[in-house]
């Protein structure tokens, strides 16, 4: 016999504990599910990478019990740099600071190690007697009726949900076992997560390095043993990536001063290097009968201008939203439609904005190189402009 619940959340990452924390605040009943259980502090296994929430995230996590408990690691980001380092040696010709007391009082956002990010979200679910988490347990069956959408978990349980969420990564098994398809565009790069330290202060400056390959992103932590530390993505072609990920630490870190344009002073390995393949994809719809498509699941984006998962928390919050509004037609017809309606088209353009920016990233000849630092001078050189681009990229209005 199926256990009945109003959500069952298939996808136990950032995004899918979210979401269980968030509906599970809401009032509704939630089972969340995940094969591999989380790791919770930054030993083996951990994921490395950090993730920033734009300002507009922390009404959702605010919503969800969650700020309390997250802000005291925040490392707050003020500021975010652009460096184009793209000329024949590798030193700064073009430095623009977007400032973010321009557009309000409140930082872009404030940065976490995902590893953070996961002991806090179980351990606030844990607090929610209508939210029952399921490490190590997959989902294996999904079939959808109108009323309902019935899931067989790996365990051999079935699960009855009003609505079923698919946060199960970019290559979904809910989203494959309904049939939906996806745009994947594809890159040939890597990026390298880590973290380091460095002598010179970060100033809750995230700086953004342009030269070839990709961006290289310092972003933000908390002090690390009494010296400034930064987590720092890496992108690069992928042979030149998995050459880097393979040098010796003392190789690499030469390697990385050079990359920084020496810009902290030395920069000193403090975790291992994670490396991931980097795509954009799109689903092409993200509702299907009893189910809403949400963060990897549903889009997937290079890790430029901390965009990920913040448009996945603004998947999560309209969701929330039309569920909250309506509770009676929760995962109905009418409320997956304006899900679907809302979020999709903004997605898109954002998918498409991304991959822009990071072909531009990529550049190799010397002539185009030099046309984005002119084109960075010049959005930069207007303050219209340069505001709206700010409030863009954080996604108001």
């Amino acid at each position: 016999m199926a256990v009945t619940t109003d959500i069952l959340i298939s996808g136990g990452g950032v995004a899918g504990l979210t979401a269980a924390a968030a509906f599970g605040a809401a009032g509704f009943s939630v089972i969340c599910t995940d094969p591999a259980p989380p790791v919770t502090d930054d030993g083996e296994g951990a994921d490395l990478r950090t993730t920033a929430f734009l300002q507009p995230a922390r009404s959702v996590l605010t919503e969800a019990g969650l700020w309390d408990r997250l802000a005291p690691h925040a490392a707050e980001l003020k500021v975010m740099r652009i460096v184009d380092a793209g000329g024949e040696i590798p030193e700064p010709r073009v430095v623009k600071d977007f400032d973010a007391a321009e557009i309000g009082e409140e930082p872009f956002g404030w940065n976490f190690p995902n590893w953070l990010l996961r002991r806090e979200l179980v351990a606030r679910i844990a607090e929610l007697p209508n939210v029952d988490f399921r490490p190590g347990i997959a989902t294996r069956g999904v079939l959808t009726r109108e009323t309902e959408a019935r899931v067989t978990l790996s365990d051999g349980a079935q699960v009855s949900a009003r609505l079923l969420i698919a946060a199960d990564g970019r290559g979904s098994p809910v989203r494959e076992a309904l049939g939906i398809g996806v745009k994947t565009m594809r890159y040939g790069q890597k990026a390298l997560a880590f973290a380091v330290t460095h002598p010179i202060p970060h100033e809750n400056v995230s700086t953004e390095i342009h030269r070839t390959g990709g961006p290289f992103t310092l972003v933000p932590l908390p002090d690390r043993d009494g010296k400034p530390c930064s987590a720092i993505v890496w992108m690069e072609r992928g042979p030149e990536a998995e050459r880097l990920a393979a040098l010796p630490a003392p190789e690499f870190e030469s390697a990385m001063f050079e990359r920084s344009t020496g810009l902290f002073g030395p920069l000193t390995l403090v975790t291992r290097r994670s490396i991931w393949p980097m795509i954009a994809q799109i689903a092409d719809r993200f509702e299907a009968e009893r189910t809403a498509l949400i963060a990897e699941a549903a889009h997937v984006v290079p890790p430029i201008g901390a965009q990920g998962l913040n448009m996945s928390l603004a998947d999560l919050a309209c969701l929330l939203d039309l569920a909250k509004a309506a509770p009676e037609r929760l995962g109905d017809r009418t409320m997956l439609q304006s899900y679907h309606r809302r979020r999709w088209p903004e997605v898109k353009a954002r998918v498409l904005g991304i991959d822009l920016l990071n072909r531009t990233s990529m550049l190799s000849p010397r002539p185009l190189r030099d046309m984005r630092a002119s084109a960075l001078n010049a959005l930069y050189s207007l303050a219209p402009v340069r505001k709206t681009l700010m409030k863009a990229g954080l996604g108001m209005r």
